[in-house]
């Protein structure tokens, strides 16, 4: 497999703008359903850093959108990579050579970003659509965002939210209701989906 290093900096650089089409539009043209699309049915490396790049939470002017960085991780086409201690959400600069990018960590402390990285991976593994599922767009603004991916029926929304505030979204889901895989918690699409700030959803339809 290769590194998709376009979504790599489409990923941090579309949440610091406050620009969703940008990624969104990068992972169109790569996994779109259209047959001119670039990587359709292949499996890149997914990622937001590793031992040659700052580290995300760096790169990130609002570290509350990390949850929304690692959505896009684990929920586009490929293989989702974690590089060591930034599941932790610790800082490095690249400018500041390898000392920064590659310390040693002495003490690891478990916080909220850990669970939210170990949801998604865990609903990454366990769901067709996350591994094999096609990609296409339920919803593209500014600051929020609803793409799908489906796998022979097996359908995991994944919806974003980089505002300060709450978003109704109003959208056709095509399902009555799903479940989200980082939480747990039910959402009935009857009157649209209700997000939370900075907050990212794998809604997996199973009704």
């Amino acid at each position: 497999s290769a590194t998709n290093y376009e979504c790599r900096k489409g990923i941090y650089s579309a949440i610091n703008s406050d620009n969703l089409f940008e990624i969104c539009h990068s992972l169109l043209r790569q996994f779109g359903k259209e047959d001119w699309c670039l990587y359709r049915g292949a499996h890149l490396l997914s990622f937001v850093d590793n031992h040659d790049v700052s580290r995300i939470a760096t790169e990130l002017n609002d570290k509350r959108n990390l949850p929304a960085a690692y959505a896009f991780v684990f929920a586009q086409p490929g293989i989702p990579v974690i590089y060591y201690g930034s599941e932790w959400g610790i800082e490095g600069d690249k400018k500041n050579g390898d000392p920064s990018l590659r310390p040693a960590i002495d003490k690891p402390e478990w916080n909220g970003l850990c669970d939210t990285i170990a949801a998604m991976a865990k609903a990454h593994r366990e769901t067709k659509a996350l591994c094999f599922g096609d990609f296409s767009m339920r919803l593209l603004e500014n600051k929020h965002c609803i793409f799908e991916r489906n796998c022979d029926g097996d359908r995991v929304m994944v919806a974003i939210n980089l505002e300060d505030n709450e978003y109704h979204a109003h959208f056709d889901a095509q399902a009555g209701r799903a479940r989200d895989l980082i939480t747990g918690e039910w959402h009935d699409f009857g009157g649209g989906l209700v997000m939370e700030p900075h907050c990212a959803y794998f809604l997996h339809v199973e009704d």
